[in-house]
């Protein structure tokens, strides 16, 4: 039996491949990360290899799914970063047996073992866990395409600190929440780095020539259809804006912006 065991839970999610990946880390007494939800393949192997802990990478809905059900089904110590105790329980109907913050140790019934790093920006609460096998990353990197940083739960300022750190630790691979597994990590994350920086520079683009709304600086921002996706992008749109503001390039309101 692996040490690592990947499930991929199909839920309502905006990720391409439709679905969360949860894990499980350890042959016993496992530790089962993200359980978006219950499915046949993953009851299968919370069988075989049992349940000590519970731990999610960050309470969004597609990654929360499960967690009331294998709690109460395994008896599993749930987990939830300090401080957002509150926030967990609203999104999983749980209340967390205990709280973690950077640097907690969480090991499997068989000795494996995984290390809480803060790695906020996707979300307020997310955590990434690392492992002799790589790093759990959640919603912080994927293989193909960009990862969503909205403003409210967003942070793209604390959004490219943590893809740095992640690449300064230059793990083995990461374990992603969406998609396949990532090996060169150092490479995946300096894309996506580009990728928000290359965002920015179009919204301060638009700003600086005359665009003032949301709607219209994320039109001048996308240079493709985004219907399908129109909220998000005007969420990363103002999540760009905020960290402009910050920097005392643009000034923006919430509802309308200018450049400095």
């Amino acid at each position: 039996m692996e040490p690592v065991c990947k499930r991929p839970v199909s839920v309502a999610t905006y990720a391409p491949e439709g679905a969360t990946n949860a894990y499980l880390i350890g042959t016993s007494g496992a530790i089962l990360v993200d359980p978006a939800a219950r499915s046949d393949g993953l009851d299968r192997e919370v069988s075989r290899r049992t349940v000590a802990h519970i731990l999610v990478t960050h309470t969004h809905p597609d990654h929360v799914g499960g967690v009331a059900d294998y709690a109460a089904e395994t008896g599993a110590t749930v987990w939830a970063r300090r401080g957002r105790e509150a926030a967990f329980e609203d999104a999983t109907g749980v209340a967390p047996d205990r709280t973690c913050i950077e640097g907690t140790t969480l090991t499997a019934g068989s000795g494996e073992q995984v290390t809480v790093l803060d790695t906020p920006g996707h979300a307020r609460d997310h955590v990434a866990l690392e492992s002799e096998y790589g790093i759990f990353s959640g919603d912080l990197a994927v293989a193909e395409g960009s990862v969503v940083v909205a403003a409210g739960e967003g942070d793209i300022r604390a959004y490219l600190t943590s893809l740095r750190r992640l690449a300064a630790r230059n793990p083995p691979r990461l374990y992603p929440g969406h998609g396949e597994d990532i090996e060169n990590v150092r490479e995946t994350c300096a894309r996506l780095i580009r990728h928000r920086l290359d965002r920015e520079q179009r919204v301060l683009t638009a700003v600086r020539e005359g665009a003032t709304t949301l709607e219209a600086i994320t039109d001048a921002a996308y240079e493709k259809d985004i219907s399908a996706v129109r909220p998000l992008a005007e969420g990363t749109v103002a999540a760009h804006l905020e960290k402009l503001a910050v920097e005392h390039k643009v000034d923006w309101d919430g509802a309308r912006a200018s450049p400095r």
